[in-house]
């Protein structure tokens, strides 16, 4: 009797920590779809690896349209027509890693801005799992220019320097509403590797793939490819 009454208790905490989770993740993303994201688990990693914590949070409306081009462009075409997965991007990343090349994400803007926002940075099965869960919450309760909006405020773009703002501030001295298509595709361009690339001063490889990218966003404004994220 002892045992039945001890799994019939373990059975009760495992659905209450089950709903609980569910529960506190969606009243985290409704949260979020309108107030800021002030601080996100990979910026105290940071704090404790002496990298400091330079954020400032700002509208979409107070950022350049040309960076939201410029990150369409480098990290996913498809983001104003996919529901937060590119499966094509994914399988093609299976494909070069099964090949033993490097390793290649294919994650979307949305899988990142649920990484960032409400998860931990380690790579790991339980992570992806999570992500992918936390990434259909957001398609599903957000817009897309709010996902947008919370990436490009949340991304890491050099040591202690998070979100659109302080990236420009940091790399070109400027608002970023300010940043020029040169400037917004440099910035693009390394965030990949934000603490091995410099969008200022920038070396050889930065350079020439942050031509690439700002050619790719050309094709971005005449195709229509990110009318859902433009001012």
């Amino acid at each position: 009797m002892a045992g039945v009454k001890a799994k019939f208790g373990i059975g009760r905490l495992l659905v209450f920590v089950i709903v609980g989770g569910f529960a506190f993740s969606v009243a985290s993303v409704a949260v979020h779809r309108f107030l800021p994201v002030p601080i996100t688990f990979l910026m105290v990693q940071r704090i404790f690896e002496g990298k400091g914590y330079h954020h400032e949070w700002v509208p979409a409306s107070r950022i350049s349209d040309n960076l939201k081009v410029a990150v369409i462009a480098a990290e996913d075409a498809k983001f104003c027509s996919h529901y937060g997965f590119d499966m094509n991007a994914i399988e093609k990343a299976q494909r070069n890693n099964a090949r033993g090349r490097k390793v290649r994400g294919g994650s979307t803007i949305s899988q990142q801005t649920a990484k960032n926002a409400f998860l931990w940075p380690q790579r790991s099965y339980v992570r992806k799992g999570v992500e992918a869960y936390y990434t259909l919450l957001i398609e599903t309760m957000w817009p897309k220019s709010r996902i947008m909006e919370v990436y490009l405020n949340s991304a890491e773009w050099g040591p202690g320097i998070y979100g659109a703002e302080a990236a420009s501030q940091y790399w070109f001295g400027k608002s970023a509403d300010d940043l020029t298509q040169a400037e917004a595709s440099r910035l693009a361009a390394i965030l990949p590797s934000p603490l091995k690339w410099k969008a200022a001063k920038s070396g050889k490889y930065v350079k020439g793939r942050s031509g690439k990218i700002r050619a790719n966003a050309g094709v971005v404004r005449r195709n229509g490819i990110g009318t859902c994220v433009l001012e």
